[in-house]
């Protein structure tokens, strides 16, 4: 099955990406390139004015794909996901998650990534990895910067995920609809805001947002990768997380 559609509305002014994947739309290393290939299929296009992102059947994503964080598969993976994310950020237009139901982990990172997140007022949206003897590199950039501090390290070191409503308190998510009502909530809010607007003034303006957001994802994702592969990678605890996981039993952590 295709893991990613495209589709434009009628003046080509937004693009919706769709990603699917039949276990909860993981995000895979063939996802991760899909992505790139779509966004750089749309990157021509002058009249763009929104890039939406969301995930097929009730959930956004449960994450990155468990399997593929083995240790002779994790760096691979893991660069190419964080290449995606600084793409994701020099998208040619604004850029908005769409989140239902789950949102966890890297599918999290990459709603992150985006310049707005609109959501469902039953989504979850968490960082789980502790839970897995891991952290989230790219979160552990993103999250901080959209939220402040306090808030992402509460998030991170627990692994809890929290509502939309909750993230819309703390400011991370533009609007919040039920789940029948979130596409018209999203379009409404695209003819109101974007629609009437130049896409040239609108892709100036949100490359002028994300230019700091960008330099700071430049200069600490590839520390924080280099800590995630030399070191945390070395532990036999983040194998035993994975592993855990894969057998379907709770973790025997060694706290090393």
């Amino acid at each position: 099955m295709s893991l990613l559609s495209l589709r434009f509305n009628a003046d080509q002014s937004r693009a919706a990406f769709t990603i699917r994947h039949p276990q909860g739309n993981v995000v895979t290393a063939d996802m991760i390139d899909a992505l790139r290939t779509g966004l750089d299929s749309v990157a021509r296009n002058t009249h763009l004015k929104l890039i939406t992102l969301e995930g097929e059947g009730p959930d956004f994503s449960f994450g990155a794909s468990i399997p593929e964080h083995a240790p002779d598969r994790i760096g691979h993976v893991l660069a190419g996901m964080h290449q995606l994310i600084e793409a994701w950020l020099e998208a040619p237009a604004v850029t908005a998650a769409i989140v239902r139901g789950r949102c966890l982990g890297g599918g999290f990172e990459l709603a992150l990534a985006c310049d707005l997140i609109f959501a469902a007022d039953t989504a979850q949206l968490g960082l789980p990895e502790v839970k897995l003897g891991v952290f989230p590199p790219a979160g552990a950039t993103l999250l901080p910067a959209r939220v402040g501090l306090a808030r992402a390290t509460r998030a991170i070191l627990t692994g809890e995920s929290r509502s939309a409503m909750e993230w819309q308190q703390a400011g991370l998510v533009e609007l919040v609809a039920a789940p029948e009502y979130l596409e018209t909530a999203v379009e409404r809010w695209f003819l109101e805001h974007l629609a009437v607007k130049s896409a040239a003034a609108i892709r100036h303006a949100a490359a002028a947002v994300r230019l700091a957001l960008l330099a700071h994802v430049r200069a600490t994702l590839p520390k924080l990768e280099r800590l995630y592969l030399d070191d945390l990678m070395r532990t036999s605890d983040a194998v035993e997380g994975t592993a855990a996981f894969m057998e379907r039993r709770p973790p025997k952590w060694k706290d090393a």
